[in-house]
């Protein structure tokens, strides 16, 4: 965008996001970063919108069928664990 002129980008808030929003001494620093982090780290399979479609569905479930979703007992969150890999600990992210 080197050269080019910002664009103005609106969008709609109700009031108490709104009221929070105003307390923030650089507004427009914060959402331009809050949104490149929610791009950076969009869900691959629906892109952000939290709904799967009917193909989407199906190569979920194939998946499935050779991996588990297990919950960290660090973090509590979920991942995914192939079996056909799966030795004592395959989550190492916390060092398990």
């Amino acid at each position: 965008m080197a050269g080019k002129k910002s664009a103005i980008v609106t969008f709609k808030a109700d009031p108490a996001l709104y009221e929070v929003l105003q307390r923030l001494p650089n507004r427009s620093e914060f959402i331009r970063a809050a949104i490149l982090t929610a791009l950076e780290n969009t869900c691959p399979l629906c892109g952000g919108t939290g709904v799967l479609t009917v193909s989407q569905q199906q190569h979920w479930a194939s998946l499935l069928s050779g991996h588990t979703i297990e919950r960290c007992s660090d973090c509590r969150e979920p991942y995914l664990v192939c079996q056909h890999e799966q030795t004592a600990s395959t989550h190492e992210v916390h060092g398990d």
